[in-house]
């Protein structure tokens, strides 16, 4: 089916012909005629399927001929992440091009006044996370009574990063008859609960199985020892002719390490992580988007959202400790259609995590033998006594803290 088929209007689709689009997405194409009917939408799609599109063209579509009063937007889309927000922020930029839509991005970590300023001016579009709105609502800021459409955005992260209250909060303050549209990856059961509340007989549409990897995406393994890692890792890099790359990392520390060595390599190279300040995260950010730096050593908290085109090679060096990640790591690339290679380095203690991930994906990864020199072997590696009174802190936010390490002892990873 062609762009031409779904109903939009010939501003709308000389923008997609200008991107060199020439069909939508099974996503776009399943949900945008709902939309544009009108219709209470449940949108189940992975990462990298153009969902982002499948919402921001019909309600360009819808909302074109409108016009917004000061302090009063006439539509909503909510989302987990700035970085997010900014993405859907861009894609308005994009297919709006040849309209005269005025948007808006509230989010934390950047002035309050400028955002102000905007909303005094009149918004149509108001991209927004749920903090940062309430907190402008609060102050008598913002109005909500001329909400036609909202939109809920990646779901499944509002619930884990704790957002469903809020989320529920902001859905009481808008029009009973608005049209809401939820997407997620996933449908637990807090989030059914949510659809069942806020939405009016939805049409649920669903074009891929929860947790399942994008077919175009290769994907390998290589069992390495820990030490091993930088110099595998540079080895590929070299053999894979990678033009760019997301390199996933589990702690903070070892972003910063590994971004030094490929930097001393000669790489171009830059980390981000959930410490940085919000203008540093972006900046990186729009510099590999720019190609300005090829390889992105993050976090999982870092890369959630982010989306870049022709990405070619994703990098997992830790095995991620929860197998939605892993999904979530790979879908990074092969998107909209285009293909990519993703690579994760298994160490002997990253066997219960293998599993989880092949249980989770329905697949067993294929193994490649990468040599690399002065490699240690795995049967060198000898256990540590822990140290007393020390604690162990696996997550993004690494507080400094000394444990384990890679010398995991075999009764953490048993059971």
């Amino acid at each position: 089916m062609s762009f031409e088929k779904l109903g939009l209007s010939e501003k709308l689709l000389k923008a997609i012909e200008e991107c060199g689009y020439t069909e939508p997405t099974p996503i776009q194409e399943k949900a945008i005629p709902v939309v544009l009917m009108a219709k209470d939408v449940v949108g189940l799609a992975q990462t990298g399927t153009g969902k982002t599109a499948s919402f921001t063209l019909p309600m360009i579509e819808i909302l074109q001929d409108g016009r917004a009063k000061a302090r009063m937007p006439r539509s909503l889309i909510l989302t987990p992440t700035r970085e997010l927000a900014a993405q859907i922020s861009e894609n308005f930029d994009t297919y709006g091009k040849y309209t005269k839509l005025e948007k808006a991005l509230l989010v934390g970590g950047v002035s309050m006044e400028e955002q102000i300023k905007k909303l005094d001016r009149g918004v149509d579009v108001l991209i927004a996370t749920p903090g940062r709105l309430l907190d402008l609502f609060e102050r008598g800021k913002i109005l909500l009574n001329d909400i036609k459409v909202l939109v809920i955005d990646e779901a499944d992260r509002m619930l884990d990063m704790g957002f469903i209250p809020d989320i529920e909060k902001i859905a009481g303050l808008l029009p009973f008859t608005r049209q809401t549209l939820l997407f997620s990856a996933t449908m637990q059961p807090e989030i059914r609960k949510l659809t069942e509340k806020f939405l009016s007989s939805p049409k649920e549409i669903s074009v891929a199985p929860p947790a399942s990897t994008s077919k175009n995406v290769e994907q390998f393994i290589v069992n390495v020892h820990y030490k091993a890692k930088q110099k595998t890792l540079a080895k590929l890099i070299e053999d894979e002719k990678v033009t760019n790359a997301f390199i996933f990392c589990n702690r903070k520390r070892d972003i910063d390490g590994l971004t030094r060595f490929l930097q001393k390599k000669g790489y171009s190279a830059k980390g981000l992580h959930g410490d940085m300040v919000q203008k540093a995260r972006m900046d990186t950010f729009e510099a590999f988007k720019a190609g300005e730096v090829t390889l992105l050593v993050c976090s999982d908290v870092a890369a959630r959202g982010l989306d870049v085109q022709d990405l070619s090679h994703v990098f997992n060096v830790d095995v991620p400790f929860n197998a939605d990640d892993y999904v979530h790591r790979i879908g990074r690339t092969g998107r909209a259609g285009k293909t990519g290679r993703a690579w994760m380095f298994v160490t002997e203690q990253d066997q219960k995590h293998l599993d989880a991930i092949e249980k989770l994906t329905k697949q067993s990864l294929k193994v490649m033998d990468v040599q690399v020199d002065n490699e240690p072997k795995q049967e060198e590696k000898k256990i540590k006594k822990p140290q007393k009174n020390k604690t162990k802190n696996d997550g993004d936010d690494d507080n400094g803290v000394l444990g384990f390490g890679e010398e995991m002892p075999a009764f953490f990873t048993s059971g």
